[in-house]
């Protein structure tokens, strides 16, 4: 990035209005992020009588269509001349039209079966697309809002924050509230309007907030899927840590998906899910102070290590659940939510990194590029993990229900959902850790820099 000198002076600092109202946004990507894999999946067998796989298909299917939207909007965005800039009126857009549809996912008629699923998947594929309308302009406007590294922290800084309070708010309000009235549907209505609420606090604060934001810097991401994948195959950085972060991401995601059958039968109670949720995030906003520490003090790769290996052997300890009892299990989610507030921050920082690594290498910004590419991925490995817990049901035998009949469950369901919950998640996050040993985010001699990104053939 060009520093200040003689000749170019030092950016002024952004208002905190601008900081904090681009914080606000993360009230949505963390909520979206978290009730929908926390909740869905559940909604689907245990309330509206859809059997274990075809819930599982009717979650992760319109996630993954993110994974061709996102480059879509990225380059909509991109060649924008609409009023209020490139980015901000698509903050609006995603804003009026998620909210609605995140309500109308958990407000289905009278139907049971694959009817509710074609439903619930229809509304929640409309949701995933206005969603990648709002998150993919979002993350792109650190960068282009100061060239600062300093001030970009700063700003990022409040994004972090907010999402951890939205983690926490929406992961324990959505369940308590959907169970208040014991699992029936107009209690999952409720839990639908008042998350819509949160949502369309977060989105159009962040597009009000924001309308001061300066525009110092463009960055334009490449038109296609196929020519964003050309570019990350460039830098190898990227791809390892986005390898990483997406094994790491999906053992987060399969363990969302599978928190509220863990209480409900490993726990013994639907209304556990609550202070297990509390339990697993609630270190996020006290220990995410701390890993930024030791990232200062110790590197940030060396934190990354630290909060993952942390992860693994949280999750390792959560299958013994059922044989050192329930003191146990609490202590493991613990444990896994002190290694995902590290698991939050430190991927973004050392994104960040290597972000300006490639600029110095290359001479060109890729930023949007790369975050569209790292939003892509995330997203689809959240949906995956809701998937194969979904497929671990499946597979053991596990028996849906509706809200007015619930069933017994056979012992290899249950032992599938405490296996789903730990072992998977375990194994993933270990094999993250080959990836992040190949590492390396290395600046090379500075190229001045382009405004245009190079075109894949």
């Amino acid at each position: 990035m060009p520093a200040a000198g003689p000749d170019r002076p030092a950016a002024p600092p952004l208002p905190p209005t601008v900081r904090i109202g681009y914080g606000l946004g993360s009230l949505c990507t963390g909520t979206f992020a978290t009730v929908p894999g926390l909740i869905l999946l559940y909604y689907l067998t245990n309330v509206l009588a859809v059997p274990a796989a075809v819930a599982g298909a009717a979650v992760f299917l319109p996630k993954a269509w993110d994974v061709l939207v996102n480059p879509l909007v990225g380059a909509l965005s991109d060649r924008s001349r609409l009023p209020g800039g490139p980015r901000r009126p698509f903050l609006l857009i995603g804003a009026c039209t998620l909210p609605p549809l995140f309500a109308l996912i958990f407000a289905a008629p009278p139907l049971r079966g694959a009817a509710a699923a074609a439903y619930v998947s229809v509304l929640f594929l409309l949701a995933a697309t206005a969603y990648a309308v709002f998150q993919v302009p979002y993350v792109t406007m650190p960068a282009e809002m100061t060239e600062d590294p300093h001030e970009r922290g700063r700003v990022l800084g409040w994004r972090v924050g907010f999402l951890g309070v939205a983690i926490l708010l929406s992961g324990a309000l959505a369940p308590a509230i959907a169970h208040a009235d014991g699992d029936t549907p107009q209690s999952y209505r409720t839990m639908g309007a008042v998350v819509a609420v949160l949502l369309a606090a977060g989105m159009f604060g962040a597009w009000a907030a924001t309308r001061r934001a300066p525009a110092v810097a463009r960055s334009e991401a490449e038109p296609s899927l196929r020519a964003q994948l050309a570019a990350a195959r460039s830098s190898r950085p990227f791809l390892y840590l986005a390898g990483m972060w997406t094994l790491q991401a999906l053992a987060i995601g399969v363990m969302l998906a599978g928190v509220q059958y863990f209480a409900t039968y490993t726990l013994g109670s639907a209304t556990a899910v609550t202070p297990l949720f509390v339990c697993l995030i609630g270190p996020l906003v006290l220990f995410m102070p701390l890993w930024n520490r030791l990232a200062r003090r110790k590197g940030v790769t060396y934190a990354q290590w630290c909060a993952s290996l942390l992860y693994t052997a949280g999750a390792v300890l959560l299958g013994l659940t059922g044989v050192a009892g329930q003191a146990v299990g609490y202590a493991a989610v613990v444990l896994v939510g002190i290694a995902y507030a590290g698991l939050q921050l430190l991927p973004l920082t050392m994104l960040a990194e290597t972000l300006a690594a490639d600029a110095a290498a290359t001479g060109r910004r890729r930023a949007a590029t790369f975050t569209g590419l790292w939003t892509a991925a995330e997203t689809l490995a959240f949906a995956l993990g809701a998937g194969a817990f979904a497929l671990v049901l499946a597979v053991t035998g596990f028996r849906s229900s509706d809200a007015a009949h619930q069933v017994e469950q056979p012992g290899a369901a249950l032992n599938g959902i405490t296996a789903g919950m730990s072992v998977l998640p375990a194994v993933l996050a270990a094999a993250s850790l080959l990836l992040l040993s190949r590492y390396r985010a290395t600046p090379t001699v500075p190229r001045p820099l382009q405004e245009e990104p190079a075109r894949a053939d």
